[in-house]
């Protein structure tokens, strides 16, 4: 049986895994890895590459930066807010809802920044006796969508970034250039939900007093500290997008802007170093990190050719740029 064969069959045994989540993803990913090195499809030295790699490093920081945002009540203030000022009609509330949610999980965690606009959208719902589910999903989709405006937005952005990277591609993705597609995604998305999503949506009725499973809680919701974290956040992101255009590039790369961004958070009392720890998503991590050997090991093995072969010979052997795309897209779905 041949390296690239044996390598198939792991990555049959780690999907299976993946999809049952018959034990933790972190684990599978990293067990994964583990498996690769001891097979012989990657060298024992690399099996533990993908924690060194610049994308994980460059995770943690965002991670730590967008986390300042939830604990000094900042994010929470701007959704309060935008919410308040687009009325008690359902059409009007969940174009304010869906739209704050987009603009700030482009920048900040996807489920945190629903996590910290779930307490709003149940009290007002409640004051206007809107049945929450109503706004609830709304909100999980804009969340969802905005992520993709920017290359921090969510954490395949990134990996896709990094992935030309590992290629040697020097002209990879721009921190806004995946806004070209994301934003008209978004914008068709927020219509598609409120003239036709809503009529698909179910009515439950939910108590704006329930206890909610918050990601992150507010501190003491110092003023001083929430225009603090504000700017850093800022300052990441103008230095991530402008760098090359303003002489920065090849001096501040993205992963040590998002890092020091990181640490001026903790150092200005933003959140603390626990929190710090607390706020990094380590089940992305450890995926991401164990996921690269396992490409690496498809690559070295021939698994990923056979792959390409076998899937470009049922599409007739010279498929065209449109049908590779939509084959990727059906998978990736």
């Amino acid at each position: 049986m041949s390296q690239a064969v044996r390598c198939l069959m792991l990555l049959i045994v780690i999907a299976l895994l993946f999809v049952t989540e018959l034990i933790p993803l972190a684990i599978t990913a990293m067990g994964g890895a583990i498996a690769c090195g001891i097979l012989g499809f990657i060298p024992v030295k690399a099996v533990f590459a993908g924690l060194s790699n610049s994308t994980v490093v460059l995770f943690a920081g965002m991670f730590v930066v967008g986390a300042a945002m939830f604990y000094t009540g900042l994010a929470q203030k701007v959704g309060n807010v935008v919410v308040k000022l687009s009325g008690t009609s359902e059409n009007s509330l969940m174009f304010g809802i869906m739209l704050v949610g987009a603009l700030l999980s482009s920048v900040l965690s996807n489920t945190g920044t629903a996590a910290c606009l779930l307490p709003v959208v149940l009290g007002i719902c409640a004051a206007a006796k809107i049945p929450a589910s109503r706004q609830l999903m709304p909100l999980a989709f804009a969340c969802g969508l905005g992520g993709i405006i920017t290359m921090v937005g969510t954490p395949p952005n990134i990996i896709a970034n990094g992935a030309l990277q590992a290629a040697g591609y020097t002209n990879t993705f721009g921190f806004f250039e995946y806004a070209w597609i994301g934003i008209p995604l978004t914008v068709a998305g927020i219509l598609y939900m409120m003239f036709i999503g809503k009529h698909l949506l179910p009515k439950v009725e939910l108590d704006a007093n329930q206890e909610i499973e918050q990601e992150v809680e507010a501190n003491e919701g110092s003023v001083k500290k929430q225009w603090i974290s504000g700017a850093i956040l800022l300052v990441v992101v103008l230095v991530m997008a402008l760098g090359n255009k303003i002489g920065l590039k090849g001096i501040v790369t993205l992963e040590m802007a998002a890092i020091i961004g990181a640490m001026v958070s903790v150092l200005s009392g933003c959140l603390t170093e626990r929190q710090a720890y607390s706020s990094i998503d380590w089940v992305t991590i450890f995926l991401f990190a164990g996921m690269m050997p396992v490409s690496s090991a498809m690559d070295k093995t021939g698994a990923g050719k056979l792959i390409a072969e076998w899937t470009v010979g049922l599409m007739g052997g010279s498929p065209s740029p449109i049908m590779v795309t939509a084959i990727l897209f059906i998978l990736s779905c």
